[in-house]
């Protein structure tokens, strides 16, 4: 069975890059965002990319979760799946996370609202994930008998790629390879229907880049968001990962 490592994250962080960075490792599979079918489905909510990613990404979250549970398509020895928080409604049932092994990516939500509004121009804490992401740790926790399951900040992986890799690989118990911090450029077959409207930047690069300030401005009627967000990420970032 291979070995099935869940990244749970939020909207505009590192996530896409840390899915090119274990994808890099060889004989791993990816899974772009398993749920977001699902979660356009049942939301209704107009992201770009909607009509794309409903006519070819699965709606039955039965069926996705017993895909997220089983071994990887072509039987690599480790599957990859790249969840996003806000996509994991309440009406999903967890169990199968009980065989998989855990990374809880996360960012600042006052970022994270500002790039977001960049694109969408509405942004809502639900759209954030953040107190989705809490519930989720705790969640995931209870269910693995887990309570350690790494939580890593994108800024530090940003800061110290090889660090933060290795440490995340041993928090997980697999190798660390050195190929996860170098991946040719492009688009991948594996990505998302969505990949062109939110890939240009990772489609571009070659490895983690550099950390930079956000180059958006967070407007002043997004503070509230950023307010009801901010003790859900304070609480993870209190136990986060430091560099091997």
């Amino acid at each position: 069975m291979s070995v099935r490592i869940c990244l749970w994250s939020g909207p505009r962080n590192i996530s896409t890059a840390t899915m090119r960075s274990f994808e890099a490792r060889g004989d791993c599979a990816v899974w772009d965002e398993p749920y977001y079918g699902y979660y356009l489905k049942s939301t209704g909510v107009d992201h770009p990319g909607r009509a794309e990613t409903l006519a070819k990404w699965p709606t039955d979250p039965d069926a996705i979760a017993q895909a997220c549970a089983g071994n990887a398509p072509k039987g690599e020895a480790e599957f990859f799946q790249k969840h996003m928080c806000q996509h994991m409604l309440p009406d999903i049932d967890l169990g199968w996370v009980q065989d998989c092994r855990h990374i809880f990516l996360i960012r600042d939500p006052a970022e994270v609202a500002a790039s977001f509004h960049a694109t969408l121009g509405q942004v809502t804490a639900a759209d954030l994930g953040a107190q989705r992401q809490t519930f989720l740790f705790e969640e995931i926790a209870q269910i693995t008998g887990r309570h350690d399951w790494p939580i890593v900040e994108g800024s530090d992986v940003l800061a110290n790629p090889e660090g933060m890799i290795r440490a995340v690989c041993a928090a997980l118990d697999i190798e660390y390879r050195a190929s996860m911090l170098r991946w040719p450029p492009g688009r991948r077959d594996t990505d998302g229907p969505w990949a062109p409207w939110w890939y240009s930047r990772v489609e571009a690069s070659t490895g983690f880049a550099p950390p930079r300030p956000s180059p958006h401005e967070l407007p002043p009627e997004l503070e509230p968001v950023v307010a009801a967000c901010h003790p859900s990420y304070l609480a993870l970032q209190r136990r986060k990962l430091a560099p091997a």
